[in-house]
């Protein structure tokens, strides 16, 4: 179960919703089940779900292009659907259907609603929401669907609610913790793996390419690969390439696969060949630092708190000019789920939150340093998904 119901129960009551109905993928994804391929590969309206206040868990309907059935079928998603659109599916006389392709057979046969507002407009008048207060995910839609919503259906009032099913999401239920448990240790052997091929005149690629095998072995996905020698270490972004890897140089990885839909971030630093003292007092510092955010996790501690002790620990520790705009954020389906460890970040640490906490450090045209580990807030402190260590791996 991904969907954390009594959570957003408790804030569609807050915001006197009579419904909500998510548009973006993370969205789709995490109140109905339905991954729709196409929304996350293109942007435009792509699929729907509507979930009224009143409805019980297995009631969520889900509003989709015919040419996404396969995929609902597939992935036995519950609950009533709605399709628009033509897309053609011959069935030989002679098939015998398996349980997906009769599913998807069935689905194919529900009337056609044209396009994917009229679909969803369509489900709101039937289940008779036309008055009230509705939230609407405003990130799937184009400009223009809001006023006609607003002129199709002008006794409800439209609730942006993008913000609300944030919140919602920021507190992960037990099979979200255990898939980004999974993948978080996937990420950390598969880093291992790139460092098994690093040796002089490897290139970026060379362990890129390991690190990305490796995920893919253990079934997750490749969707983050920062990984840098040297002076390209200090690109914040940067994308692996021919340089090769040679002595002195600091290797830096910012990585993370995804499995079952959930993002693993973390960083880890290795030196080819011993660092130099400089380099060591910094990475000791930075470590520090995110040791220190680490042991002032609780819930009820603000974002804020965590921000300032970090950067306060690093500063002392031995990198005195240190700047961050943030230091670290939650993860889930999304890269970037709140909370924002942030100086003007307004939110809360609550259990259940599934954390990055991040120490990044650049300096361009020579080294990048970074530290970074994934961590679940519980009611006693922070539950370690990844190993932090207190030191950088130095190879020869």
């Amino acid at each position: 179960m991904l969907l954390n119901k009594e959570r957003l129960d408790a804030a569609m009551s807050q915001h006197d919703l009579a419904a909500i109905i998510a548009t973006a993928p993370e969205n789709v994804l995490y109140t109905s089940g339905f991954w729709c391929l196409p929304q996350w590969i293109r942007r435009g309206p792509q699929a729907f779900v509507v979930l009224a206040g009143n409805q019980n868990e297995s009631a969520p309907v889900v509003v989709t292009g015919t040419s996404t059935l396969d995929l609902l079928a597939d992935q036995a998603v519950p609950g009533k659907v709605r399709r628009y659109g033509s897309f053609a599916v011959d069935t030989h006389p002679s098939a015998r259907l398996d349980a997906v392709s009769s599913r998807q057979a069935e689905l194919q046969s529900l009337p056609d609603d044209g396009n994917a507002i009229d679909a969803l407009i369509s489900e709101l008048r039937t289940v008779g929401l036309i008055t009230g207060r509705i939230g609407i995910d405003e990130v799937g839609l184009m400009p223009g669907d809001i006023e006609r919503l607003g002129g199709e259906l002008p006794n409800v009032t439209w609730v942006m609610a993008t913000s609300t099913l944030r919140t919602v999401r920021a507190v992960k239920t037990a099979e979200e913790i255990e898939r980004l448990r999974i993948v978080a240790q996937i990420t950390e052997r598969s880093v291992q793996a790139a460092l098994s091929v690093a040796s002089e005149g490897a290139t970026e690629n060379d362990l890129a390419r390991a690190f990305h095998t490796q995920t893919v072995r253990e079934d997750s996905f490749p969707v983050l690969g920062c990984i840098g020698f040297g002076e390209r270490s200090a690109l914040m972004n940067v994308q692996p390439s021919t340089r090769p890897l040679r002595h002195g140089d600091i290797i830096r990885f910012d990585v993370g696969g995804h499995y079952r839909n959930y993002r693993a971030d973390i960083a880890r630093i290795a030196s080819f060949g011993e660092p130099s003292q400089e380099i060591l007092t910094k990475y000791k510092a930075l470590n520090k630092g995110v040791q220190r955010g680490i042991e002032r996790i609780r819930p009820g501690v603000p974002a804020s708190e965590i921000f300032h002790v970090v950067m306060e620990t690093v500063r002392r520790e031995g990198i005195p000019h240190y700047q961050r705009n943030h230091v670290g954020h939650g993860i889930g389906l999304d890269g970037y789920d709140l909370p924002l460890l942030s100086a003007g970040s307004t939110d809360i640490l609550e259990a259940g939150m599934v954390l990055c906490i991040e120490t990044p450090y650049y300096e361009l045209g020579r080294v990048g340093l970074q530290v970074e580990d994934m961590l679940v807030v519980r009611s006693d402190g922070a539950e370690m998904l990844t190993n932090n260590g207190d030191n950088l791996v130095v190879l020869h």
